[in-house]
């Protein structure tokens, strides 16, 4: 350690600066919080602080500061139990073999034993007291680890060792206070020098005091350090500039993000192109900007597009007009092949391209996109007749939903696949919904994202879900881990949603039953069994949507129990069992349902269905019996018509004769006869207390 505080508190702060060679702008945030969450926990674990950290990133730098960090660690007295007091001594008092043991394993006399009380009487105990560890020894070692554990799918080396990490690094900076804490970490010594903006200072900048760590690089280095300051900073410019320019600036989050990646000392300018570039398709002219030069687009009042861009410099310029001029040029040589590319694109119809697609693979062992395109054709008939929905509008989009994928916008813009075929479908004269349709079969594109609107949309997103989902499963490649490379976890979540949200009676095992009779009828091969796997991951997707909705793991659990394949049905009970939950009888009839579960399980006979009313003996047997009849048929009708809220509400009634039932009567009697009747009983009870949903997953409210 050097250069101790004059006066040092028993905690400072701790400042940690990797700076490194320009990191991911798409992943920037995601490093800095998790290295700032890993350092924090680190250090709380080995009782150093229990304050959250905050975290610095810019695109050559990754810092934590981490508040009321400890300069030792408290002193810890270990504990450790001997046998019991009456034997450990003998009836005149002296130690017996077992206390004169203990004492020699613990190195010690038995008088330097003591004594405590626990749940097993009075014990033997020996206390020593562990010094605490200096924080700058622990601290490299934190450090580290964090750095080694951060989610880094592909780290790099450089120069001659061994080191790896995703940039390579060039300084290291850890402070604590104002103390600096000698160390070195991925081959690199700490110090007390950062470095600040490359382009608007070559000197570096000392960094003296943790706490002064943001504002030392921002007054002498030009580096906003704080990634939600620049942010913020970015947001501001580029709003301000919209208006200044006539219009709105259109700040996409995800595009903000990754500017505020690419930048350190953020200074926004507005440019314009050519009017004439408007004749395009927004989306395209708004992909080139956004996707290609990560430039901030402009609208008027009604939402049009103006021939405007914002970009956000990394540097403070006297030339603005040279470097607005640049970026103009360079736009301007994008916008160009963009026209191009439409208006070859234009020159061609989408039932061309159709053809087109026999050449391209959609996977190995599942044709081409021609094929898959006949596949959903089929798919869209068979959904369409069975909601009973235009079947010749759903054949016609069918037919043209991949089409786009070989025209040469799509090749150089592959985020407007669908977008283009809507734009083409147009052209080409094609039906209101079939143009819709071409677009939006490919929602939702990702969580919370909008869902079809049009039959043949909704048509389409559902049979190229399920097309994809039984195909790749029947290849075995379905999902393992964190490995997705198909995308399946969001085709089956967007089939939950397009079927709950829009409120489509399909069963799932009608629509991966009839995807798997097109494959079979196309000469491909389906494993027993792959329908049911498909059927369960897509119901696995229940959790995840739900959740997030906010019901709990053991309403979604008792809806599991007695059926998902109806997806709209599912959402019905769920709700309808959220609220049942709330009723007073809801506990009651939980705990006996599961009491009569058990029951049933531990018994090694068979339990008949019917009941004989003259084997009871007492009045509990005689009411629950009636009362099964009574909400028996009353319950039937609303199930059947889906009303489950008021279903619930009548097996709520059973809770009286029930909770009378176990008071008064003993189930597991001696006489074989009435042992059996009143199984019986109970398992007719358990069914219908089934009817909606496995109430006795629900777990008693805290």
């Amino acid at each position: 350690v050097r250069g101790p505080d004059k006066k040092r508190s028993p905690r400072a702060s701790l400042l940690v600066e990797l700076g490194t060679e320009e990191l991911p702008p798409v992943s920037l945030s995601r490093l800095g919080e998790a290295f700032a969450t890993l350092l924090a926990d680190s250090l709380t674990k080995l009782g150093l602080t229990d304050q959250p950290p905050i975290w610095f990133a810019t695109p050559r730098r990754l810092a934590v500061l981490v508040p009321q960090v400890a300069r030792r660690q408290s002193s810890r007295v270990n504990e450790r139990r001997g046998p019991t007091v009456s034997s450990a001594f003998d009836d005149e008092g002296l130690p017996t073999r077992a206390a004169k043991g203990f004492a020699q394993s613990c190195g010690v006399a038995v008088d330097a034993l003591e004594r405590l009380e626990t749940d097993a009487g009075l014990r033997l105990v020996y206390r020593t007291q562990e010094p605490g560890k200096m924080a700058s020894a622990l601290i490299p070692d934190c450090i580290a680890a964090a750095l080694a554990a951060l989610p880094i799918s592909k780290r790099m080396r450089w120069g001659e060792g061994d080191v790896e990490f995703v940039r390579p690094v060039h300084w290291l900076i850890v402070v604590h206070g104002k103390t600096q804490v000698r160390c070195r970490v991925l081959g690199v010594n700490a110090s007390t020098a950062s470095h600040g903006h490359r382009f608007l200072t070559d000197k570096p900048v000392r960094i003296t005091s943790a706490d002064g760590y943001a504002q030392a690089l921002k007054e002498n280095g030009f580096v906003i350090a704080d990634f939600t300051e620049r942010r913020e900073t970015i947001r501001r410019q580029v709003e301000t500039l919209g208006r200044r320019a006539g219009g709105k600036t259109i700040v996409g989050e995800e595009l903000l993000d990754t500017v505020t990646g690419l930048v350190e000392w953020p200074r926004a300018l507005v440019g314009d192109f050519d009017p004439a570039f408007l004749e395009i398709p927004p989306e395209v002219l708004i992909s080139s900007m956004r996707d290609h030069q990560k430039f901030f687009h402009v609208v008027d009042e009604s939402g049009q597009l103006l021939p405007k861009f914002i970009t956000v410099c990394n540097i403070e310029s006297r030339r603005v007009a040279r470097v607005r001029s640049g970026n103009e040029r360079v736009l301007g040589a994008r916008l160009a092949d963009a026209r191009f590319f439409w208006e070859e694109d234009c020159n061609r119809s989408l039932e061309d391209w159709v053809e087109d697609l026999r050449e391209v693979r959609f996977q190995e062992n599942l044709g081409s996109l021609y094929d898959k395109t006949c596949r959903i054709e089929k798919l869209a008939a068979s959904i369409a007749a069975e909601l009973g929905w235009d079947e010749s509008r759903a054949l016609r989009s069918a037919r043209l939903c991949k089409a786009d994928l070989v025209s040469q916008m799509v090749s150089e813009f592959p985020g407007l696949q669908g977008t283009m075929g809507h734009h083409y479908a147009r052209l080409n004269g094609e039906p209101r919904e079939v143009s819709v349709a071409l677009e939006e079969h490919y929602l939702p594109r990702h969580a919370g994202d909008k869902l079809p609107t049009s039959r043949p949309g909704k048509i389409l997103a559902l049979a190229d879900r399920v097309d994809t989902l039984t195909g790749i499963f029947s290849t075995g490649e379905e999902p393992t881990g964190e490995r997705d490379p198909y995308g399946l976890r969001r085709a089956a979540l967007g089939m939950i949603r397009i079927l709950v949200e829009k409120k489509l009676a399909l069963d799932l095992t009608y629509l991966v039953d009839l995807s798997a009779s097109v494959y079979v009828a196309d000469g491909h091969t389906i494993a027993d069994g792959v329908c049911d796997q498909v059927i369960q991951f897509i119901t696995e997707r229940y959790r995840a949507y739900y959740t997030a909705a906010g019901f709990s793991n053991d309403e979604i659990n008792a809806v599991l129990e007695v059926g998902a394949t109806q997806p709209v049905d599912f959402d019905r009970r769920l709700r309808a069992v959220s609220r049942f939950r709330r009723n007073r009888a809801a506990p009651s009839l939980a705990e006996a349902n599961k009491r009569i579960r058990n029951i049933l399980r531990k018994t090694d006979q068979r339990v008949p269905l019917k009941i004989d009313n003259t084997l009871f003996d007492h009045a509990a047997e005689e009411s629950l019996a009636a009362a099964l009849v009574e909400i028996s048929a009353a319950v039937g009708p609303l199930v059947q018509r889906g009303d489950y809220t008021r279903a619930l509400g009548q097996l709520a009634r059973l809770r009286e004769p029930v909770d009378c039932f176990f008071t008064d009567v003993m189930v597991l009697v001696d006489d074989p006869a009435v042992r059996t009747n009143r199984l019986a009983l109970l398992n007719q009870l358990s069914n219908l207390l089934r009817t909606v949903a496995d109430i006795s997953r629900l777990q008693p409210s805290a």
